[in-house]
């Protein structure tokens, strides 16, 4: 039996990262930058207001004599005559002469010879003429051009993963388009006689699929740019050209149904002649027999059970990472908190365990908290309806069969908030 690390490292070896490609900057959270933006004029352009103000040479209100900021009125009192007005995105050009003011707008370009702006609030705000009753230094109160990027600095370094801070700097270094790599593309698919789509009713033996539209789900929760394939049925032949299909429009392709039951014989069969999978067991549970390898091709092929608590465990923990490193995420694995248990928790000897679970906060100590669901009260552990109330998984050694309330357990995050 394959331990859970074993099987993980098998997994990121087979990583792929698709081939970069150039997209709209709006369209660009979260992928990878897959190039160096250099900065090809300033940023900002030129001289602007920081604040609503009036533009003037600080030397003319004080600035330059020492006074300190506190200097009451009766120390400043400086008057100037307020000769022109500059709103945000002027184009008119203005030239200020000693012992004037020009009255700007937070934005608006400052005028030539002026070398800061005094504050609405520190003046009479006068219309004609201002005084000024605190003074300003040179240089306070505007932003100089290239004080944020000048030509040649690099605005988004290759391999940073992009937030809205670089968006904003792509968009404000005059990029409409960034190259990235982008989303892997994952294909779902269903094995299983017995499986019907939901729009239909299922008959006698029959029953919905429900792990396609599960796996999607998490697919696109991992990051990835899912396409749900559905049920795949037929003759051997027939399945054989959908995987095919697939593999060309596809990363990394997951088909449920396809480990354990006859009915997956057929599956591992086509895939054989197409490729090397191997179907082995995990030393974890749920979700012990599973299978991973490529076809042809080199795609990555992830078998999985038809259980559908099962098969979401087994992609939380091996078909996620290969998604986030795929998207040049550094650090693929969720994140992990240690909570003292609130209920008893069962596991298996010798596996790994992956149980469903709620987490929270206590209120006054900030404490995590963690409560098992589903099995971990005693119930099959192939049940969904827990999974849906889950925020997180408590993760049990293999050594440990047993979690008693109060001791301190390792909890995979999940997200959906806490409580």
């Amino acid at each position: 039996m394959r331990s859970v690390e074993q099987q993980l490292s098998i997994v990121e070896e087979a990583s792929v990262v698709p081939e970069p490609v150039r997209i709209a900057i709006a369209e660009s959270l979260g992928l990878m930058c897959a190039e160096e933006v250099q900065a090809t004029r300033p940023l900002p352009g030129f001289d602007q207001a920081v604040i609503d103000g009036y533009a003037i040479r600080a030397v003319d209100v004080g600035g330059e004599r020492g006074l300190t900021r506190d200097a009451g009125p009766a120390q400043v009192e400086t008057s100037l005559p307020v000769v022109g007005e500059v709103a945000a995105g002027s184009q008119k050009p203005l030239r200020l002469q000693p012992k004037q003011a020009v009255r700007v707008h937070t934005g608006a370009p400052i005028p030539a010879l002026a070398d800061a702006v005094l504050p609405l609030e520190w003046s009479d705000r006068g219309k004609k003429r201002m005084t000024a009753t605190r003074p300003v230094r040179s240089g306070e109160f505007v932003r100089k051009a290239g004080d944020d990027i000048t030509p040649g600095d690099v605005a988004v370094s290759s391999g940073a993963i992009i937030g809205p801070a670089h968006i904003g700097l792509l968009a404000a270094v005059g990029r409409s388009k960034v190259l990235v790599y982008p989303r892997p593309r994952l294909s779902v698919i269903s094995i299983g006689h017995e499986l019907v789509d939901i729009d239909r009713d299922p008959g006698l033996g029959q029953i919905f699929d429900v792990n396609s539209y599960a796996l999607a789900a998490a697919g696109r929760d991992a990051g990835a740019d899912v396409h749900r394939v559905g049920i795949a049925a037929g003759e051997p032949r027939r399945i054989r050209e959908i995987i095919e299909a697939q593999a060309v429009r596809s990363e990394i392709i997951v088909i449920s149904g396809a480990v354990g039951g006859s009915g997956s014989e057929h599956v591992r069969e086509v895939l054989q002649q197409i490729g090397e999978i191997d179907t082995t067991r995990v030393a974890m549970h749920p979700g012990s027999v599973q299978g991973f390898g490529k076809i042809a091709d080199g795609t990555p092929v992830f078998l999985l059970p038809s259980n559908p608590v099962s098969s979401l465990v087994i992609f939380e923990t091996f078909v996620r990472p290969m998604i986030r490193l795929s998207l040049g995420k550094r650090n693929a694995q969720r994140r992990t908190v240690r909570a003292r248990a609130l209920n008893h928790v069962g596991s298996k000897a010798g596996r790994r365990g992956f149980i469903r679970a709620r987490l929270m906060r206590d209120a006054e100590t900030q404490d995590y908290l963690v409560e098992g669901l589903g099995a971990a009260n005693g119930a099959p552990a192939h049940l969904l309806a827990g999974m849906s109330e889950a925020n997180a998984m408590i993760q049990i050694p293999e050594e440990v069969t047993e979690i008693r309330p109060g001791d301190i357990v390792e909890v995979l995050f999940m997200a959906q908030g806490l409580r």
